[in-house]
């Protein structure tokens, strides 16, 4: 077996035993430099990576193969990948580019059904007469037309 599939062997062990936990992904370069990121429902706390770190590092033999880990959390500024990272952002505004290249700046209203909801303000010209009013609009996203979302922070 090798470190890759070993890795992957024990990652998988580490969700199972902690299952608000999930992996965003893993990488293991040419020197055995293993670097896991990984996220959670409720977000990911210092003993979380500790815990998967251990998992992973107490089942590996440095006499077997030398190597280094680090196991992180999925940064706040870091694109949502998995499908599972959005339901604990809801409430919260988001950067989306669609693969046909529409970009959406929107708070995440939603989960539904493998698409998120995006809701946001618009200025737009009165069908009457001038001047603008505001609109509230919503777009429907399915996540398998998602190019890249991550969270804006502001502060």
């Amino acid at each position: 077996m090798t470190l890759k599939e070993k890795v992957q062997v024990l990652i998988d062990q580490a969700f199972e035993e902690y299952p608000t936990l999930f992996l965003i992904e893993y990488k293991i370069s040419p020197d055995n430099k293993i670097v896991v990121t990984i996220d959670g429902d409720q977000g990911v706390t210092l003993q979380d990576c500790i815990n998967v770190s251990r998992a992973i590092e107490h089942n590996l033999d440095r006499e077997e193969e030398d190597f280094a880990l680090e196991v992180a959390s999925a940064g706040a500024a870091t694109p949502l990948k998995l499908l599972r990272q959005y339901p604990k952002n809801i409430g919260r505004k988001l950067k989306v580019i669609t693969l046909d290249q529409e970009k959406f700046e929107a708070t995440l209203e939603g989960v539904v059904d493998n698409s998120i909801v995006l809701k946001w303000k618009s200025r737009e010209p009165k069908p009457v007469g001038k001047g603008k009013i505001t609109v509230e609009k919503e777009q429907i996203i399915p996540f398998e037309n998602i190019k890249e979302a991550s969270v804006i922070i502001s502060f």
